[in-house]
C-alpha cells in the first residue's frame, strides 16, 4: 500500500468511527466559549474519557477542536448544522412536496436512496424523497472518483425521482440539474457560476459543485433516477489538500459562509422544479439556458471518451438530448458520454 492509499484508508477509518457521541458533543460546543470535559460528560451522561476519545482526530474531517488544559474544549470554527425543520421552513409552501431526511453521517446519499428504490423501501411520509447529510464518508463523483468534504463545510444531498420513461430519455438529465443549481445559486445572491459538460458547476475555472446521477429501471421504463449533489461551501485547508483538481467554494465567491439550511432549501426547490419540467419535456427547454452558462462554449477541447480514447475539436454546443457537439476536422460529431479533460481556460 502506497502512502496516499494508506492516508486515504486512515481518513476513511476516522470518518467511519465518528459515532453519535461525537456529533452530540460537537453540537454542544461553540467557537465563543470553552466547555470543560466534565461539563460535557455530565450533560451527555458519559465519562470524561469517552468525551476525549470521541473528539480525537477530528482534523481528518476538516474540523479543529481547540483544547486548553484547565478550560476545556471549543471549536476553532463554528459549525452551522443542518436542521430539517428549518430547511422546510425556508421552503415555504413547497415544503409539503418533500419527504426530507437529515442524517449525521452516511457513506453516500446516492447509495442510500438507490438502496431504498431497489429494495422498494417506502419511508414514512409522502412527497419527493430527499436525503441530506452532515458528513459523507464515501461520497462519489463520476467515473468512480471520490468526493472530498468535511463536517459542515459543504452540502451533500440526493433526490429520488421516478420517471415513467426509459433511461434513454434521461440522457440530458445531469445538464438540466446543472441549470437548476445555477438558478438556485443566483436566487441566493451567488453570481458568476458556470457549467462544464456534462455535470460540473464551476467558478473561475475551479469546481464548485458536482452532480452524480444514477439510474435503475427496466429497458422500456419506468426508471428511478437518484440525483446527487455535492457543493463546496467553505473548505478547510486539510480537505483542500486532498482534492486533486482546481476547487473553490461559496465562501471564496461571496466572502462569507452561506446559510446552509436556506441554500439547501433553494437547491431542493429548484431541482424538483427542473425534474418535473424535464419529465414532461425532456432536455430541450433547458438547452438555451445551459448553453449560455457553458464555460467551454466555442473553445478548443480534448474529449476523453469512456474507452480511454480522445477526440480533439471545438465545442459547437449541445444537442436536444444533452449530447456534446464537437466540431472536428471531419465535421460536427455528437457524443453522449465522456469528459472534457483539457479545456483551454483563458
Amino acid at each position: 500500500m502506497n502512502r496516499s492509499a494508506a492516508q486515504a484508508k486512515c481518513i476513511c477509518t476516522t470518518l467511519i468511527i465518528m459515532k453519535a457521541l461525537a456529533f452530540s458533543i460537537l453540537r454542544l460546543l461553540s467557537a465563543n466559549e470553552f466547555l470543560s470535559g466534565a461539563t460535557i460528560a455530565r450533560a451527555l451522561g458519559v465519562s470524561r474519557a469517552s468525551v476525549s476519545t470521541a473528539l480525537r482526530d477530528l482534523d481528518q474531517v476538516g474540523l479543529t477542536v481547540h483544547k486548553v488544559h484547565g478550560r476545556g474544549y471549543r471549536l476553532l470554527e463554528p459549525v452551522q448544522w443542518l436542521e430539517r425543520d428549518l430547511i422546510l421552513k425556508h421552503m415555504g409552501a413547497d415544503a409539503k412536496n418533500f419527504n426530507l431526511e437529515v442524517l449525521d453521517t452516511i457513506d453516500s446519499t446516492n447509495s442510500f436512496l438507490m438502496k431504498e428504490a431497489v429494495n422498494e423501501v417506502h419511508s414514512a411520509g409522502t412527497g419527493i424523497r430527499a436525503v441530506a447529510v452532515e458528513l459523507q464518508t464515501g461520497g462519489r463523483g463520476r467515473r468512480g472518483r471520490q468526493w472530498h468534504s468535511g463536517l459542515g463545510d459543504s452540502l451533500a444531498f440526493s433526490l429520488l425521482w421516478r420517471f415513467q420513461q426509459s433511461a434513454g430519455f434521461l440522457s440530458g438529465l445531469s445538464l438540466a440539474a446543472g441549470v437548476a443549481i445555477i438558478r438556485a445559486l443566483e436566487s441566493a445572491g451567488i453570481e458568476g457560476a458556470v457549467l462544464k459538460w456534462p455535470n460540473d458547476v464551476m467558478f473561475n475555472f475551479c469546481k464548485l459543485a458536482g452532480i452524480l446521477i444514477e439510474l435503475h429501471g427496466d429497458m422500456l421504463g419506468p426508471t428511478v433516477a437518484v440525483v446527487g449533489v455535492g457543493m463546496n461551501l467553505k473548505l478547510s485547508p486539510s480537505i483542500q489538500g486532498r482534492i486533486d483538481q482546481g476547487a473553490t467554494d461559496v465562501f471564496s465567491i461571496i466572502g462569507k459562509m452561506p446559510d446552509r439550511n436556506k441554500l439547501l432549501a433553494e437547491l431542493l426547490i429548484n431541482l424538483a422544479s427542473a425534474l418535473k419540467e424535464f419529465e414532461q419535456k425532456g432536455f430541450a427547454p433547458f438547452k438555451g439556458e445551459w448553453s449560455d452558462h457553458h464555460v467551454c462554449a466555442s473553445k478548443a477541447v480534448t474529449l476523453r471518451l469512456p474507452d480511454g480514447s480522445g477526440r480533439q475539436g471545438t465545442v459547437a454546443g449541445v444537442g436536444d438530448d444533452g449530447s456534446l457537439l464537437l466540431r472536428t476536422s471531419t465535421g460536427v460529431r455528437s457524443y453522449s458520454g465522456g469528459e472534457i479533460t483539457l479545456c483551454r481556460m483563458t
